[in-house]
């Protein structure tokens, strides 16, 4: 007898609709369990073979729980917000929306015919306003929050509103981007705008220019895995590293807690190592190294013009410090403008160039080896010497400071490069082989630390100050682990610097030039982002003439006419 799946599957499926068999109803007297699917981007072509792999063996699962008499929760929904629609609709003129309902349709028949067991009222499609609604909702409260490392948690901004107020910021154990100080007696005098913008230094969502992706010719910044050797997977486009004002969400704040969490999961050994590297917590020093009062290279006196007195770097390898033969600036760092020499800007300015081509990702996967000199110099804080500056793709802008002392005996990355270019290569641990490569070993005997013939604990003055003369750091003959930790001292005895814990991860970028996604519940006042009240919620897309930028550049929501909010004192404000 020939089985008919296809008659079968109908008059089942139709039995299951029918009986509501999938539906899930509060029920307290079973044990609750959630399974929870990637919700898939419905695109013209249908699933493809990957969203029925992973749902199959979800729905296997969701069944046995059901049968061993569980109240099992298994929505479906739609990640329905994205740049292939918005592209779509330029092609065609049809507006986003439609072709979005268009697929999901098509997206919602393939699934029923496989029979998965959803539930389906409780779809979500994150373009529906009463969906991202919440989103506006959550955007608002961590806009209008802080992190505070004391209680481990956010808080309301207005509690650090109060703060300032009363004490300033002085004290206050808080997460932020740049480091302040400032008086209760300030903070009073200063008029609204100057307070916003101070706020803005420490709100959970916050406005900030960052290094991004910038596709010119989509117009919009694209995520690292939209963009592959320097062209948009989408549409193959170049793709260049631009600074833009973007919403970055304060994620780096929680790393601490992040890790501590990972105690307390049931979660693999290999996964949260995964999870660990991830964040990537590092103890180490933060220290100034003063730019050189005079130019080696043309040999005359005085510092370059507008450039900054000293570079902040971050280590691990504090005890390294007498290794260190340059420095390296990523080519985003705002000490590259100010220490280019003049003879050195044509080839700096090409050198940037280059690198806006490339993503960090393939920066940090590309071994190739390349530089260029800034003209200017450093002066090593402990030994006094003097070191060259120079500029590379293999350091990051976002993180530590975007700037590095380079220890090429004792890094493979600055190991490389100085043998590329010629530099100094100091060993400074008994029997280390650098022959061939760098000698990364946390462990072993200090030696060079410093040199007999080095000139040590005296650097020049910096900004008018007079010389300093800390006491001469003597680390020969100590272990690795007994250096670190007298150099750390060192450096906070004499005013170097300071011990630091620097994490990894870095705050997460979330804002995009597309108009195909939930608008930010945010109107401006004086060039300063104010949130819409929350019963206003949600604030829905506007309908615009094109779905490209505008002219000047704006994003697409900059063609909205009439697309005004009323604030709390009546003022009609364009969003």
């Amino acid at each position: 007898m020939e089985y008919n799946f296809r008659e079968i599957e109908k008059k089942w499926q139709a039995q299951w609709v029918a009986d509501k068999t999938y539906q899930v109803d509060i029920q307290k007297d079973k044990p609750k369990f959630y399974v929870l699917d990637m919700f898939p981007y419905p695109s013209g072509a249908g699933l493809h073979v990957g969203h029925p792999l992973g749902y199959i063996a979800s729905d296997i699962y969701a069944r046995y729980k059901r049968l061993r008499g569980f109240n099992v929760l298994h929505p479906m929904g739609y990640d329905a917000y994205g740049l292939p629609a918005e592209q779509y609709a330029i092609q065609t003129g049809q507006h986003p929306a439609v072709t979005t309902e268009n697929n999901i349709a098509r997206y919602r028949e393939q699934l029923d015919k496989i029979g998965f067991s959803f539930d389906w009222n409780r779809e979500v499609r994150t373009c529906d306003p009463e969906f991202y609604k919440w989103t506006q909702w959550a955007f608002i409260l961590m806009f209008n929050s802080y992190y505070c490392y004391q209680a481990k948690q956010a808080r309301p901004i207005s509690e650090l509103i109060e703060c300032f107020e009363t004490q300033g910021n002085k004290g206050l154990e808080i997460a932020q981007t740049e480091e302040l100080h400032f008086t209760a007696e300030e903070w009073l005098s200063w008029d609204e705008h100057r307070q916003q913008e101070t706020l803005m230094n420490y709100r959970i969502a916050y406005l900030a220019d960052t290094m991004v992706n910038w596709c010119p010719k989509l117009g919009t910044v694209l995520a690292n895995d939209e963009v592959q050797d320097g062209i948009s997977i989408r549409g193959g486009y170049p793709v260049e590293q631009r600074r833009m004002k973007q919403w970055s969400l304060r994620v780096s704040a929680y790393a601490q807690r992040l890790l501590d969490g990972l105690e307390t999961i049931d979660w693999t050994d290999s996964l949260k190592e995964t999870q660990r590297n991830w964040i990537g917590r590092s103890e180490g020093a933060e220290m100034d190294f003063p730019i050189a009062r005079h130019c080696v290279q043309c040999n005359d006196t005085g510092s370059h013009p507008q450039s900054p007195d000293r570079i902040k770097i971050f280590t691990t390898r504090a005890d390294t410090i007498y290794g260190v033969t340059f420095m390296v600036l990523a080519p985003e760092s705002e000490y590259v403008e100010p220490l280019t020499t003049d003879e050195q800007r044509t080839e700096v300015a090409a050198y940037i160039e280059q690198t806006k081509k490339r993503t960090e990702r393939e920066r940090i996967a590309d071994s190739r080896v390349t530089g260029v000199f800034s003209g200017s110099y450093a002066i090593n804080p402990v030994s006094g010497e003097e070191i060259p500056i120079w500029i590379s793709d293999y350091v990051l802008a976002g993180y530590g400071t975007g700037a590095i002392m380079a220890v090429p005996a004792h890094d493979s990355r600055d190991y490389a490069f100085a043998k590329h270019f010629g530099l100094p290569i100091i060993p400074l641990i008994e029997g280390a082989d650098i022959s061939e490569d760098s000698f990364d070993a946390k462990e072993g005997i200090m030696m060079n630390s410093p040199a007999a013939d080095r000139h040590c604990g005296v650097y020049p003055a910096v900004a008018g100050q007079a010389p300093q003369s800390p006491e001469t750091l003597i680390l020969n003959g100590l272990t690795v682990k007994e250096a670190i930790a007298k150099t750390k001292k060192f450096i906070e005895d004499n005013g170097l610097g300071k011990v630091k814990v620097n994490y990894r991860l870095r705050d997460a970028i979330f804002s995009r030039q597309r108009y195909w996604g939930e608008p930010f519940p945010i109107y401006y006042k004086d060039g300063m982002p104010y949130t819409v009240a929350l019963e206003d919620l949600p604030i829905q897309l506007p309908e615009v003439d094109k779905f490209l930028p505008t002219e000047t550049g704006e994003p697409p929501l900059g063609r909205a006419k009439g697309w005004n909010y009323t604030d709390n004192i009546n003022r009609n404000i364009s969003l």
